[in-house]
């Protein structure tokens, strides 16, 4: 599918180095938009950047570490030292299957920061200069572990969940800036962390999907780059959720 009213867009992705983030990259590279590729994974990123640019696109890498206040907040700096994004993809996420009572306090905090706080945080330094802009769009990767919950991963869905409820109220007091904010839930998806499930989890979870198999991180991303496109103009504070009918809860 063609996302038109992209092209030149200024477009910051996070995890962008791997997985769903690589994926919305590259859809925002065919659509034409300039891309900032910001990931802890360096190596990854530059890879994403040099895979947008054969598609003839703008790209550059900002590494940094989501975990840590001060690397966000330098990463906002660089982004910004560039000109304001009008729109910023947080897709950057990571969690390992584990009981809740086997979680240490390392775990729990480190799952927390990188997929609720430090998302709030970056999206926290780059609103103002975006809200200055004009027609800004935000769009958050959650998971549907946020929305159902998830069996052996009960911090990383209330981090998600976190991120669900970040979104609505964003959305709310950004609406008359004329923000968009919205929120992709993802199933279980092809990517590099889904392989790192045991393998009868991974079966497991296939046979629960109605479709019958994983969803690609590409279909995640058209979900992502309708949010970010002026196909959804007039909508914010939405949570769709791309799992091939595994979560059909309102």
């Amino acid at each position: 599918m063609a996302w038109d009213g992209l092209a030149g867009e200024r477009v910051v992705v996070t995890g962008g180095a791997s997985g769903i983030g690589r994926a919305a990259a590259l859809g925002f590279a065919a659509a034409g938009a300039r891309l900032v590729v910001a990931d802890v994974d360096e190596p990854g990123a530059a890879s994403a950047c040099a895979e947008v640019r054969r598609l003839g696109a703008l790209a550059e890498a900002v590494p940094f570490d989501l975990c840590d206040a001060d690397s966000v907040r330098a990463a906002a700096g660089a982004v910004l030292a560039r000109g304001a994004p009008r729109v910023l993809v947080n897709a950057a996420g990571w969690d390992r299957l584990e009981p809740f009572l086997e979680n240490s306090d390392e775990f729990s905090e480190r799952v927390v920061r990188l997929n609720l706080l430090g998302p709030m945080a970056l999206t926290r330094a780059l609103l103002p200069a975006m809200i200055e802009a004009g027609g800004a769009r935000i769009v958050n990767v959650a998971s549907d572990a946020g929305r159902v919950g998830s069996s052996g991963e009960t911090v990383y869905a209330g981090a998600k969940g976190g991120i669900i409820a970040f979104t609505k109220s964003l959305a709310r007091e950004m609406a008359r800036h004329r923000v968009r904010v919205n929120c992709v839930s993802p199933g279980p998806t092809d990517t590099p962390l889904f392989a790192t499930l045991p393998e009868k989890m991974r079966q497991a979870l296939v046979r629960a999907i109605p479709f019958g198999r994983l969803a690609k991180p590409e279909e995640v991303a058209e979900a992502i780059l309708f949010f970010a496109s002026p196909r959804s103009e007039f909508v914010t504070g939405q949570v769709l959720s791309v799992s091939g009918g595994l979560t059909m809860a309102g």
